[in-house]
């Protein structure tokens, strides 16, 4: 086991494990040789800790340590707030932030804060206590608006006016906001899901969002009931998100976990989610922002995480005009999602970068209706899709608009229970899919499936316990890759090789 945060009151470990998520079998944690709680999971964190105070783990191993010192400690209580829920608290907290002190820790106590906007200050972090509760109010009249020439501005890849979140990082650095608190943005309670298409006044915006931001830690929290994506990294760097547990109504569209955007040197770990859209749902802009800023979403690592419930696990794009590339998922426990892997594309995205260099490894995915789906005719989203120039599967003049998809490499997974098709690749006619690979990868079918789509397109494919079905990939490799119960073909080769 090792250590994979370390701060003043919390430390964060990470099992070696064989199992994704969940160890394979309960264990005990002793802090200082006291019995504290058992576990399951193989990420997790101790909160309560004492700063400048040495201790010792023992799970599955023993680890020694020493806290590091808190230069200031700020209590949240001193500065009056009502807590009560009711009442609005954003100034009382505004004032603790911006009054903590470089290389303090703001430590928010027990209690129900009602708020609008609340914005971090660099070398400030906060202790989100059990039982603390930050609330979002429910008028949108309530929120100042982030203008879309300030660069602050985002809706789906394109620089708008939109509402500002909950909590916000704007030119941050070295901020760690961590505990057993939670963040609930209310958003069923308000009006942030009647005509979700429609803006009004401002598009919506999240729980969390940073923006031109590093050095970011968010360990440990509650995050639910948002108004749109749950946590927005926008052109951002260095970024640890390390055992949130996320969930919005799975009814909810546009209500994704985590969706980093034009941000890059990023680690989600032992997170849990369930939502209304994409667990995880990489970004990179349209492409008028990726022409302008070329700013690709690459080098991130998720593993050991939970996708329970969501229309994917882990999604690319649309939005991806910027490129994305240099992913690794991981040792990830899938459950109940309707894809496993989604990457939604089409022509119009253009070129400025690729999605290329994707990589799954070790990973069990159970339930999954369709466990790979990679579509180079997704017709959702900004912009329009409906047009015959994004739906053709007819080779049309390659230019600046065309998406380009590199390589995809999936090993050592066990697919259960799938029940439309083991993977759907669907490239262009005039930009195949450059490579997939397969390697000791298992898909048992549910014996019940009923037929359905796996895919949103304008003439969607309708398919039962189908195998890989391939429309324009260069190159398809399969190495111990079965089937058990699949009907007709293992793989289906249309212009593909």
């Amino acid at each position: 086991m090792k250590i994979i945060n370390l701060n003043s009151r919390s430390v964060t470990i990470e099992l070696e494990s064989n199992t994704p998520y969940y160890n394979e079998e309960e264990y005990e944690i002793f802090l200082n040789d006291n019995l504290i709680r058992k576990e399951k999971r193989n990420v997790f964190t101790i909160y309560d800790l004492e700063p400048d105070s040495d201790y010792k783990i023992e799970a599955q191993g023993i680890i020694n340590f020493h806290t590091p010192k808190e230069k200031w400690t700020v209590y949240l209580k001193d500065f009056n707030p009502y807590k009560d829920g009711i009442n609005n608290d954003t100034a009382f907290l505004q004032a603790a932030i911006m009054a903590t002190p470089v290389g303090g820790t703001l430590i928010i106590e027990e209690g129900t804060y009602l708020v609008t906007s609340l914005y971090l200050k660099s070398n400030v972090n906060i202790y989100l206590k059990k039982n603390a509760r930050i609330l979002a109010s429910t008028n949108r009249r309530d929120y100042p608006i982030h203008p879309s020439y300030a660069n602050v501005g985002l809706w789906e890849g394109a620089e708008v006016n939109n509402f500002s979140s909950t909590v916000n990082f704007i030119d941050n650095e070295n901020v760690t906001i961590y505990g057993e608190g939670e963040i609930d943005g209310q958003a069923e309670n308000g009006d942030w899901y009647i005509n979700h298409r429609v803006m009004n006044i401002a598009w919506r915006g999240h729980s969390i969002f940073m923006v031109r931001s590093n050095n970011i830690n968010i360990i440990g929290l509650y995050v639910h009931n948002t108004q749109a994506w749950a946590i927005h990294p926008y052109m951002s760097s260095n970024l640890n998100f390390y055992n949130l547990y996320i969930k919005n109504n799975p009814k909810m569209p546009t209500t994704d976990g985590i969706d980093p955007d034009c941000s890059n040197n990023i680690e989600i770990k032992g997170c849990k989610f369930s939502v209304g859209d994409d667990c995880i749902a990489i970004k990179s802009g349209t492409y008028d922002l990726a022409l302008k800023y070329k700013q690709a979403s690459s080098d991130i690592l998720i593993e050991n995480n939970l996708m329970a419930d969501g229309h994917g696990g882990v999604v690319f794009g649309s939005e991806s005009s910027g490129g994305i590339k240099n992913i690794i998922v991981r040792r990830c426990l899938f459950e109940n999602t309707d894809r496993g892997l989604r990457i939604k594309t089409r022509r119009g995205r253009g070129n400025v970068g690729q999605i290329d260099n994707i990589t799954f490894d070790d990973i069990v995915m159970n339930n999954v209706l369709t466990p790979f789906v990679i579509n180079s005719y997704y017709n959702m989203g900004p912009k329009g899709g409906h047009e015959e120039y994004v739906w053709t599967t007819k080779a049309l003049p390659v230019d600046e608009y065309t998406p380009v998809l590199g390589a995809f490499h999936f090993s050592n997974m066990v697919c259960n229970d799938v029940s439309i098709a083991a993977g759907v690749f669907l490239g262009l006619a005039e930009m195949p899919i450059k490579l997939v690979s397969f390697e000791n990868v298992s898909f048992s079918y549910n014996k019940e499936a009923l037929e359905g789509i796996p895919c949103m397109m304008e003439h969607p494919y309708k398919m039962k316990r189908v195998g890989i079905f391939c429309l324009n990939v260069e190159k398809l490799e399969t190495k111990n890759v079965t089937f058990d119960g699949v009907l007709g073909d293992e793989i289906i080769k249309e212009w593909t090789r």
